[in-house]
């Protein structure tokens, strides 16, 4: 057994790209999608045409909505090759905005509704700043379920429990990436791999949490650097991994045992904690590298937003 195989033992596999073209042969249960990887995607020869037939059919309308309905088509293409869910982000711009990401949600949600694809297969990606996580908690109460993205600290992912959405998405890489530049010349890779990767500790913190406090939120572990990371992690409800990262794991015959078990999670001595908005704006500013990630990557997904309006235009 390869241990792409034995990894779905313990966790549902999600494939991390807009190249649906790229997913049937890893047969991942679910997909994920962000502004970036549908900027990448649209300008391969072979998905140029989507671009071109969202814009033929629908370029008199609002450049927003034409975007939207552009990840949505990715989406429904992607759903013909998954059994599971698709994550469609919201326009990152929104990321501080309470009311106009719930509205954005429902018309993505719609959009979906109109080619007949039900709100069980589909996720909802926002941001997790205070703003998206109220939002997310709002969207939840409507049956649009939602998927917390750019998630690095605690106390976002504790928001988050407590506001009741689907799934976090912690992001690993990032997190690596951040402690790995902030020690520069001191960086030991070896004794900062496999478990002791920040960003894996970060994801087990956090599973560790969900799990003895009973909170039903899924986590996800995302943004992988190596294949160390996602073994790792094994265990996890998901893991949502690349193209590149998947045929990895495919390729490697090696035993997977399993590192994150829900019944020792839940005999930690982890003591409840709750934040209103100052309380969390406090932790969250407390948090240097959350703080500066979280920033970083609201303005990537921003700047391919643009990009891909770019295009559309």
């Amino acid at each position: 057994m390869n241990q792409l195989d034995a990894l779905k033992q313990y966790t549902t596999v999600v494939a991390d790209t807009g190249d649906f073209k790229q997913i049937a042969q890893f047969k991942p249960q679910d997909a994920t999608t962000n502004p970036s990887l549908i900027l990448k995607a649209v300008q391969m020869p072979a998905y140029q045409p989507l671009l071109a037939q969202t814009k033929a059919q629908h370029g008199q309308r609002p450049l927003d909505e034409q975007i939207d309905r552009l990840l949505v088509r990715f989406g429904c293409e992607i759903l013909t090759t998954i059994p599971g869910r698709v994550s469609t982000e919201v326009d990152a711009r929104l990321s501080f905005d309470r009311a106009a990401t719930v509205a954005r949600a429902r018309r993505l949600m719609a959009l979906y509704a109109a080619e007949g694809v039900g709100p069980e297969r589909v996720l909802i990606k926002i941001a997790a700043t205070w703003e998206g996580i109220g939002a997310a908690a709002e969207l939840e109460r409507e049956g649009i379920h939602t998927n917390l993205t750019l998630l690095f600290a605690y106390c976002q992912a504790i928001a988050c429990g407590a506001a009741r959405v689907q799934l976090i998405s912690p992001f690993v890489g990032r997190i690596y990436d951040w402690y790995k530049k902030a020690a520069g010349a001191q960086w030991d890779e070896a004794a900062q791999a496999g478990p002791n990767d920040p960003g894996v500790r970060s994801v087990r913190a956090i599973y560790d949490y969900y799990k003895r406090h009973g909170i039903a939120t899924e986590v996800m572990g995302a943004s992988f650097r190596n294949i160390g990371q996602i073994q790792a992690l094994a265990g996890c409800d998901l893991l949502t991994i690349s193209p590149e990262l998947l045929a990895q794991l495919a390729a490697t015959e090696t035993p997977l045992p399993r590192a994150l078990d829900p019944e020792a999670a839940r005999t930690r001595d982890l003591p409840a904690i709750a934040y209103d908005e100052a309380g969390f704006r406090l932790a969250l500013n407390e948090d240097a590298m959350a703080t500066e990630k979280l920033a970083e990557g609201i303005r990537a997904f921003c700047t391919d937003a643009g990009k891909l309006e770019g295009l559309m235009r």
